[in-house]
């Protein structure tokens, strides 16, 4: 059987408003359901594990009542880190469980099926995949004297999730202490020694942290 552990910890804090930002609503429906529905949608048999502040738990309960929202999934307190937050997903999953367990932002509901799909099956083959982008802006290196230099784009890729793993690797990895060279959940995979595989992602697949990100998702909603 094979995982999803959707990390949703945001404050809501560059959206401007009270309401963290996985419950805002986009085209009438809160974007944390959204993006649950995308992996149920996936597979049906998937084992959905969702990570939520404690003090939010009651009121996503609230608004599943709300949105008649019975996609069913376990819900765990989320960590003051990112790592903690996995952490604690991963530690939801039974003990003998064997297969692939993906970590997923909360607030990227437009993941497509087609890279769900694609980082699944990568993980596999390799045990570990991640989706990732061409970046298609100019990148500059900034330094502190002399105001920096272009680098090469296409030595460079946008990093997207889910990130997908093997069960027994992502127990691994998570049972080091956590380090600040932790930037994702593939480094603290690839902290191991681990090769991390990498696959297509999509470019609709955005986080959702801004106003103006919100607009785009109604956009997409509408498309």
């Amino acid at each position: 059987m094979n995982y999803i552990i959707i990390v949703a910890g945001g404050k809501g804090l560059r959206m401007g408003g009270e309401i963290p930002k996985q419950f805002l609503p986009v085209a009438g429906k809160p974007v944390l359901m959204r993006t649950i529905e995308r992996f149920h949608e996936y597979d049906s048999d998937m084992g959905i594990i969702l990570v939520l502040p404690h003090d939010q738990h009651e009121y996503w309960q609230q608004l599943c009542r709300e949105h008649d929202f019975h996609i069913a999934h376990t819900i765990v307190d989320g960590g003051s880190t990112r790592f903690e937050s996995s952490k604690n997903g991963l530690s939801a999953i039974p003990t003998d469980a064997e297969g692939l367990a993906g970590i997923h932002d909360g607030v990227r509901p437009f993941v497509s099926l087609e890279t769900i799909e694609r980082c699944y099956e990568a993980a596999e083959e390799e045990y570990a995949a991640i989706p990732v982008m061409p970046v298609i802006d100019t990148l500059r290196y900034v330094d502190s004297h002399e105001g920096g230099h272009n680098v090469q784009r296409s030595d460079y890729r946008i990093v997207q999730t889910p990130q997908v793993f093997d069960i027994a690797l992502l127990r691994q990895a998570f049972n080091q202490p956590y380090r600040d060279s932790f930037t994702d959940d593939a480094s603290v995979v690839e902290s191991l020694g681990c090769n991390v595989a990498i696959v297509e992602g999509n470019r609709e697949n955005i986080k959702l942290t801004t106003p103006y990100d919100l607009m785009v998702a109604e956009s997409l909603v509408r498309n």
